[in-house]
């Protein structure tokens, strides 16, 4: 992947989609819609973007401060986590542990090891440490937990909550493969790759190298069969891939490629591997027009993401999920291209 060709994405439209509160979760084309409210899954992954930005602004260090206080607020004290707040400010669910309890857990555990403010390592450590106390028995939910629970870990290993908390979220993970293919699950769903990477980062941080391997193994399966008939990256549609089931699916989602260049990253970081590379760049280039559709799912002007790649076309939306998605994916090609990687 060559540094030439890796371009950063501005945060122009995500900023648009932010105010002092948290970051919009919809838009009408570019335009944020907030009466549809904030939600933890967007504070949670605008965080993350905004803490690995490797040159921030005022800007982008106010969005980190608006979207950490979001998370403090949404871990309630037992360590449920709310989800959707009104565009009043008003929490309009009660605190549970679905996917925004792993999400808010993987942003904080992030944010309390690599956020430049001194403060918000603290705030964030302690709001991840009252968001530790649950577990979770969904996958992907568990899946987000390791993450954040392995950034901990990894920077201060005698933390019992963060060991305890990666130990029995990686469990949950399922491994063998199913009678039908490779992958555990009897069909891929959403965000898959990111059980790939929840294996290969907290196999790597427990020394378990079984875990690594299979994380590994995994993330190739899904590469091969979401490459295998195009070339380009053809990912799961919003229903999910069976068995047997080739060619596009619909419609495309931009969590999808945005995991795998998340997971890319990973696996190139613990195994130094350059195929890991082509992973990153096949999401790059999805967002670029290497899709299903050929057209492109973001605006290179504005950073924005569009909303789903559709038969021919695209969801001309540009809401923050998929806005995010871009980031993170850019955000990726970069650093594997500095880090040297051809």
């Amino acid at each position: 992947m060559s540094s030439a060709r890796v371009h950063m994405l501005p945060y122009r439209h995500l900023l648009h989609l932010s105010t002092d509160r948290g970051v919009y979760e919809h838009a009408r084309h570019d335009v944020p819609r907030p009466a549809h409210g904030y939600c933890t899954d967007d504070a949670a992954r605008a965080l993350t973007v905004a803490v690995r930005e490797a040159e921030p602004d005022v800007e982008l260090d106010r969005l980190a401060e608006t979207c950490l206080r979001f998370l403090e607020a949404a871990v309630a004290p037992g360590g449920r986590v709310r989800n959707r707040m009104s565009r009043t400010g008003r929490w309009t669910d009660t605190a549970s542990i679905g996917d925004w309890w792993g999400r808010a857990i993987a942003a904080l555990g992030f944010a309390a090891v690599h956020a430049r403010e001194p403060d918000h390592r603290r705030r964030a450590i302690g709001a991840f440490l009252r968001a530790a106390a649950q577990r979770s028995g969904d996958v992907r939910a568990s899946s987000f937990a390791v993450l954040g629970a392995a950034e901990v870990l990894r920077a201060r290993p005698n933390v019992p909550i963060a060991r305890a908390l990666l130990e029995e979220s990686i469990a949950v993970i399922p491994l063998a493969p199913t009678d039908a293919w490779a992958w555990p699950e009897p069909r891929l769903r959403y965000a898959n790759a990111t059980l790939c990477e929840a294996l290969i980062v907290g196999g790597d941080v427990l020394a378990r190298p079984e875990l690594v391997d299979r994380g590994l193994e995994m993330l190739a399966f899904l590469l091969e069969m979401e490459t295998a008939e195009t070339g380009w990256l053809s990912v799961t549609g919003s229903t999910g891939r069976a068995p047997g089931e080739r060619g596009p699916l619909w419609d495309q989602q931009a969590i999808e490629p945005a995991a795998l260049a998340d997971a890319c990253m990973r696996a190139h970081a613990v195994t130094g591997e350059s195929r890991w590379l082509d992973g990153a760049r096949l999401a790059r280039d999805w967002f670029l027009g290497a899709n299903d559709s050929g057209i492109a799912m973001v605006d290179l002007t504005t950073g924005a993401g569009y909303d789903g790649l559709e038969p021919g076309g695209r969801n001309s939306n540009r809401g923050a999920e998929s806005t995010i998605a871009a980031l993170i994916t850019f955000q990726c090609a970069r650093a594997l291209s500095l880090a040297g990687a051809a």
